[in-house]
């Protein structure tokens, strides 16, 4: 819960910045006493298609905004008058409107936009506008909301940029967003098998699309991704607890149908046996284009620069529309993904005893060994269906109902190796240049089932204009587990050359071992979330905005089931209260904001039982983190040059941790604490810009500085293995010719860098860093109307480095792969 002194201090904090921003109104000279009129519209192309990221601009002066995904736009706070929009979208013939504002009333227009013929000749690119400059979400707030009008941060990787740069998995395309440094491939474990990546110094996994659960046990194919939203900061007020991070989540915007036929074809080839093959095929279903289907299929397979290690996978995506009339439609998407993999090779370093090697270098291992063979195989199948119902109740009120169900599984061979500790060897002491490798048959099903139910309202309270979000969300997750315990196979010799042991292991010797080993587990756990949330945003002044949010959580973990014993166990509740807040002064209106938050995030903490011998509570609170953020956004020269800058600093409160009391009989009691804490705090930039025709660069950097305080001895004061790298940057800078012979001929060039990186950090282990790294990449490409040819290198400097979370994993060298696009 949150308590009263820390609800007044952050309300303080927030009217200290009111009143600065309201005082500063004073000497800006530009904002008007009165709200004046506002100019809402939607625009269409020729075939009734909403058009998505169309220039609007109000002729004569300094306004202008892009349209939404619904192809809707709104630009408020005009002063009263006759006006001229200019819309603009690069093959459609450039349109005028004239409008009429009036104060205190919103103008409405519709528009049509006609193909321009001559204009249709040429390539797409002869617009000098940003392509990547859209940042216009109805995800991150729950509600239509500008990026300079969102208190939040939050990062957008789009599919074009993924084209351009050939990627052909989520952990590449996420290298484009500022902060986000992967920390472990995915495992394909039951329950957190996709990957993990740091986020503002937590670690976090994508599970989120469209905004409500979308999860998988594996990984996440890139082709039906519209666009990727790396949301900062800890955000339970709008999307609970259970499935995000206290640094932020990752929010897949899925692909949806459009109102003509078209689509693409595409085969990429590469090193390391990459060949994949794409199809987006879109069609309407009957005359009047009510109805639409929209279908995203992937197969994709890929081989390992170790000696051992593949994936293949098949990915099949449809999606269908179907708008009953001017108030109700319909959304269906669906996503079913079967894939076969071998475990990435992760190192685990010792976790109990001092580490003796303490660089990569130290270790004197060949890692282009992959310390298991391609019969250790896991399959994960998932289905993941997405549901939406919208109804506009009037034309200031929308209902929106979302359903969203996962099933996912975990079912083959998980194995692993570790550094000894030397107990699991008997005689042999603890050593690195001994692994243990672990292997066992997994088989484990997750069920996620959502519903969401949401109003959401556009309205005037007097001159105030409010945008209001209110919901009820019921989550219910379900595991169901018949996995045999973990079994260790063999050691085997990292500095040997030829250890016999090392070819030992396949999957007839794994089953025969596993066969003297005990009984395999079997349960089932159950828990359901039951949550209200509000969001409001309203205007004080046309630039002066403010954000207030309250979401209220009951958690009701069911008792796990123990089908080999009949025990039931681990039954609590807990209720949870989650506060926002977020403040917007544009400077200069549409084109220069500051913002402010206090954002919350929270998790649920398991009773303790064995408290109660000690008189300690056995019902612990919820962990509780706590954000306050400030910086500024950028939007100028007509969309070519976006840029956000932030300060964060999130303490999280009721960390739990073990300590040794006398009971008074004097035998010593481990209980379990709360007084735990971890700070993390730093600076994110974001860069987008368009500065000259065909040229194009996105360009990011962060410095997280993340402590755990008031922990127990072992890792009080040091930086926790999750937070990732300090230091992390990323550049890709590309230009396309626009006009002459070589039009649609383009190059890319950027890469990423990142600071070393703690993996491991205690008092009984020590410390182990992996070295700070900088890979480059390039491509180059020939893009037409009718199709796209494509050449990209990775890692173009064959550089060795290494990611890891507690462990060591080598990454890919030099890569280069080739790609063909058909168009129709």
């Amino acid at each position: 819960m949150i308590d009263q002194q820390k609800t007044k201090a952050v309300l303080n904090w927030l009217a200290t910045i009111i009143l600065i921003l309201a005082a500063s109104t004073t000497f800006a000279g530009n904002i008007n006493e009165e709200a004046g009129g506002a100019i809402r519209g939607k625009v269409t192309t020729s075939d009734g298609q909403p058009a998505v990221g169309v220039n609007v601009t109000l002729k004569n002066t300094k306004r202008s905004t892009f349209t939404d995904e619904e192809g809707s736009f709104l630009i408020n706070g005009i002063q009263p008058g006759d006006y001229q929009l200019e819309i603009s979208l690069v093959g459609y013939e450039t349109r005028q409107e004239n409008v009429t504002v009036e104060n205190g009333k919103t103008a409405r227009v519709q528009i049509r936009l006609e193909l321009s013929y001559e204009e249709l000749t040429e390539i797409v690119v002869t617009s000098a506008k940003n392509r990547f400059a859209n940042r216009t979400s109805t995800h991150v707030s729950k509600m239509p909301l500008l990026n300079l009008e969102n208190p939040q941060v939050y990062n957008v990787i789009s599919k074009d940029l993924m084209k351009e740069q050939v990627v052909v998995s989520l952990d590449d395309a996420l290298k484009n967003a500022p902060g986000v440094s992967r920390l472990w491939s995915s495992t394909g474990r039951p329950g957190d098998g996709a990957g993990y990546f740091s986020m503002r110094g937590f670690s976090v996994q994508p599970t989120m699309i469209n905004g409500v659960p979308g999860l998988t046990n594996g990984g996440v194919d890139p082709a039906n991704i519209e666009r990727i939203e790396a949301i900062k900061g800890p955000s339970g007020t709008l999307f609970g607890s259970s499935l995000i991070s206290f640094g932020g989540l990752l929010n897949i915007v899925t692909k949806k149908p459009y109102h003509s036929f078209g689509g693409e074809l595409n085969y990429t080839v590469g090193g390391f046996g990459l060949s994949r093959i794409t199809a987006d095929i879109n069609t309407p279903v009957n005359e009047d284009k009510s109805a639409l289907f929209r279908l995203n299929a992937a197969y994709h397979s890929e081989g390992s620069f170790q000696d051992a290690g593949f994936k293949k996978s098949l990915f099949i995506a449809p999606s269908f529309s179907y708008k009953v009339n001017n108030r109700l439609s319909f959304l269906i998407n669906a996503e079913i993904l079967n894939a076969e993999a071998t475990n990435a090779t992760m190192i685990f370093l010792n976790r109990s005893r001092p580490l003796i090697a303490k660089t990569v270098q130290e270790l004197n291992m060949d890692f282009d060994k992959s310390y298991t063979s391609n019969d250790i195989t896991y399959k994960t199948p998932t289905f993941n269906v997405f549901g939406q119902v919208s109804y506009k109740l009037s034309d200031k009120w929308t209902s929106q109902t979302n359903i969203a169900r996962s099933v996912r599984k975990s079912d083959g061979y998980y194995s692993y190796i570790m550094f000894l500790d030397g107990s699991a060897a008997g005689t042999i002491a603890a050593n690195d240049t001994l692994i243990s490798r672990y292997v066992y048959y997994q088989n484990t099903t997750n069920y996620t089932t959502d519903f969401q139910q949401n109003f959401i309202g556009d309205f005037n309270i007097g001159k105030f204009r409010n945008r209001v979000i209110a919901g009820i969300d019921v989550m219910h997750i379900q595991a169901v587990n018949q996995s045999p315990a973990t079994t260790l196979f063999d050691f085997v010799n990292v500095t040997r050359e030829n250890d016999p042991r090392y070819g030992q292991l396949n999957r007839a010797a794994v089953d025969a071992k596993s066969a003297a080993g005990g009984a395999p587990i079997h349960n089932r756990a159950d828990n359901y979330t039951y949550s209200a949330y509000v969001s409001d945003v309203f205007n004080i002044t046309p630039q002066l905005m403010a954000m207030l949010s309250l979401r209220f959580d009951h958690f009701d973990n069911k008792p796990t089931i123990n089908f080999n014993t009949g025990v039931r166990s681990g039954k609590y509740n807990q209720n949870a209260v989650s506060p926002k807040f977020g403040l917007v002064y544009q400077v200069v209106e549409d084109k220069v904001s500051l913002f402010a938050n206090y954002m919350n995030g929270f998790r649920n903490v398991a009773p303790i039982p064995s408290n109660e011998q000690a008189g300690y509570p056995v019902n612990l609170e919820p962990q509780q983190a706590d954000q306050k953020e400030g910086g500024v956004k950028l939007d100028l020269f007509n969309h070519k040059l976006l840029f956000a800058a932030s300060y964060y600093d999130i303490l999280v409160k009721n960390i739990t941790r073990s300590i040794t009391v006398d009971n008074g009989s004097g035998t010593p009691i481990n209980v379990t604490i709360q007084d735990g804490q971890q700070r993390s705090k730093g600076l994110e930039f974001d860069l987008v810009a368009n500065p000259a025709l065909g040229l194009n660069v996105i360009a990011g950097y962060s410095y997280n500085d993340s402590r755990i305080q008031k922990a127990a001895p072992a890792t009080d004061g040091r930086r926790p293995t999750s937070a990732g790298p300090a230091n992390l940057a990323n550049l890709w800078i590309s230009y396309t010719t626009a006009t002459g012979k070589l039009q649609g001929l383009g190059a890319g060039f950027g890469g990423n860098y990142s600071g070393k990186n703690l993996i491991t950090s205690s008092l009984p282990t020590g410390d182990f860093y992996l070295p700070e790294y900088t890979v480059l990449n390039a491509s180059v490409f020939y893009d037409t109307k009718k199709y796209r040819l494509t050449i990209k290198a990775d890692n173009i400097a064959n550089k060795e480095y290494f990611g890891g979370w507690t462990t060591i994993e080598k990454q890919m060298p030099r890569r280069f792969a080739a790609g063909m696009t058909f168009k129709f």
